[in-house]
């Protein structure tokens, strides 16, 4: 057990013990209580609130409290003082052995640092990309797709089974301007010239669509009316755009667990499933939407159409399923494509652009009432990103005809790259994504302050197997020689910060922000090359002495546990370590 855990249930056993003596009552709600590092570490070690927490349930004041617990707390092996602070918060300074046993559960625990129970094995929907199918990934795709993989592989390093769901729109009024302009170039590998309209699309990325359409046709539905081959054409050209999607995606390391068809969805009759059981339950009533705000427009009609009564989930109005058609609106189609998804998992996790913010309410009131509130539901809102080269906007890619393609920036920057950078900012706050800056080799490049503190442990280990220090060469085998009492206090606090990592990715799991594991990561790579850098005005705090190979050896411990640190936390973001800076 890692060390917060392990204080933890220390913690929760002196809350036991104090139950048991009367002094306390059973059954207080400790789910609040936290152990955590004190936010000025002058304070000491860690820090607990549990006094604050517990005080007001237990019918006493905080620092009465605080002075039960912190005696108990001072008693155990692995505490040197207690401080009860303020108004009731208690401080630990733990023994240096603590540190450095904790330095050896990195060692021992390797890749698994870090990972976590607490999920408890349930099953966490992410749906996340699910960009109409009518061209390749761009970057307004981007940034939504690296925080949904990231956050799906940092559910799983947090003990959840996840599934990553894409929804493919293919049943919209898209895919058939899709379909259409899929045949115009169907005619131009036919030898017609051709001139692209306004409203459809453009893009270069349809001439192999319409090539592979001419190979199997032949001039069959040149000059046919639309009728005869509009729903061909639109199948062919979805499933042309789903593998290009796919091979965009893939090129940021990016497999998704299952594609669910809208137009299958509807074609098996679940929108209808959805209405029936929310009619059933009083939650769907014929009625008529109010006018639009302001003046009423001369050719708005009132319309009696299938309303949901999302106002009593905290939506701001009733919304329709149905358009006086009777085909099914957005929010009636998706609101069944929700319903779908919680069938089979116990919470649902959405990735969205922050452009669909006003559609929020509804669908979690469509949950909610689907579920009958049994499923969590969260949405995730992602902001747009800024191409810049040099500051300046990024011009058009030809192949798309209108937007830059993810693929071109890959190529360009490299998959590692693009990751760190869209998970280096909140996924709610905008973003520039500069190219020139991305590559940066500076401090104010997140992605190569990281990989640069890896690549430099990485290269001290090389340097130390040169000098013949025992063990160094792959950094396996050191600790057989290392002798940890050579760590100071200035060591210590290296471990001190990377024993966090346990505890950041708990807290970036629960609060579903994986952009926590890139900013912790750049803290430890800081404090890594500060502790570096000393050594340049203070040679005896050198990681390399050689002529001192036990205390090599000790701190080329405590580096490359840093540098497994980093590799966890690179991986939970789908990005790998270097081992070398080029």
């Amino acid at each position: 057990m890692t060390l917060y855990p392990r204080f933890a249930a220390h913690l929760d056993a002196i809350l036991d013990a104090l139950v048991a003596e009367g002094a306390i009552p059973g059954g207080l709600d400790r789910r609040n209580v936290a152990v955590e590092p004190p936010r000025d570490t002058t304070h000491g070690d860690l820090a607990t609130n549990a006094a604050m927490v517990l005080a007001k349930p237990a019918g006493t004041n905080p620092r009465a409290l605080a002075a039960l617990i912190a005696p108990k707390l001072d008693a155990l092996d692995e505490v040197s003082s207690v401080e009860v602070a303020g108004p009731g918060f208690i401080n630990l300074r733990l023994n240096e052995a603590v540190w450095r046993a904790e330095l050896g559960e990195i060692t021992a625990q390797g890749g698994d640092y870090g990972r976590s129970a607490t999920g408890g094995g349930s099953i966490v929907n992410v749906e996340y990309v699910s960009a109409n199918p009518t061209g390749p990934m761009h970057m307004g795709h981007c940034r939504g797709a690296v925080v949904g993989d990231a956050l799906a592989s940092l559910l799983e390093y947090a003990g959840h089974k996840v599934v990553r769901e894409y929804y493919v729109n293919d049943a919209g009024g898209q895919v058939d301007v899709l379909a259409r302009s899929a045949h115009l170039r169907y005619r131009e590998a036919l030898g017609e010239t051709i001139a692209i309209p306004e409203g459809l699309y453009p893009g270069e990325y349809l001439i192999p669509v319409g090539a592979k359409l001419a190979a199997d046709y032949g001039d069959l539905y040149v000059g046919k009316p639309e009728s005869e081959w509009l729903v061909l054409f639109r199948t062919a050209a979805v499933a042309a755009m789903m593998d290009m999607i796919r091979a965009d995606l893939a090129l940021l390391g990016i497999h998704h667990d299952l594609f669910s068809s809208e137009a299958e969805l509807q074609a098996a009759g679940k929108p209808e499933a959805a209405e029936q059981w929310l009619r059933a339950h009083d939650l769907i009533y014929d009625g008529v939407l109010e006018a639009p705000k302001g003046e009423t427009p001369e050719d708005w009609e009132p319309v009696e159409l299938p309303l949901f009564r999302s106002t009593r989930f905290g939506d701001d109005q009733d919304r329709p399923i149905k358009k006086s058609n009777g085909q099914w609106t957005y929010f009636g189609a998706d609101l069944a494509y929700h319903f779908q998804k919680a069938q089979s998992a116990d919470a649902l996790i959405d990735i969205w652009g922050a452009d669909h913010a006003g559609t929020v309410k509804r669908i979690k009131a469509a949950v909610a009432a689907l579920t009958e509130g049994r499923t969590p539901f969260d949405v995730k809102l992602v902001q747009m990103v800024r191409l810049l080269r040099n500051g300046e906007p990024v011009k058009m890619s030809k192949r798309s005809g209108n937007f830059v393609t993810l693929a071109d920036v890959v190529e360009e920057v490299g998959k590692d790259v693009v990751r760190f950078t869209m998970l280096a900012r909140k996924a709610d706050a905008q973003m520039d994504f500069d190219f020139a800056k991305v590559v940066e080799a500076s401090k104010d490049n997140p992605v190569y302050y990281v990989q640069y503190a890896h690549a430099r442990i990485r290269s001290l280990n090389r340097r130390a197997a040169e000098a013949g220090i025992p063990g160094s060469g792959s950094g396996a085998g050191v600790e057989s020689v290392a002798d940890l009492a050579r760590l100071d206090a200035e060591d210590l606090a290296l471990v001190k910060l990377a024993a966090q990592f346990p505890r950041t990715v708990e807290g970036a799991a629960a609060a579903r922000e994986p952009h926590r594991i890139a900013f912790y990561l750049y803290d430890l790579a800081a404090a890594f090359h500060a502790a570096w850098n000393v050594g340049n005005d203070r040679p005896e705090r050198r990681f390399l002495l050689v002529n001192d190979p036990v205390t090599t050896a000790a701190r080329l411990y405590l580096a490359n546990a840093v540098a497994q640190i980093i590799r966890n936390g690179l991986s939970v973001m789908g990005v790998e370590a270097v081992e070398e800076m080029k």
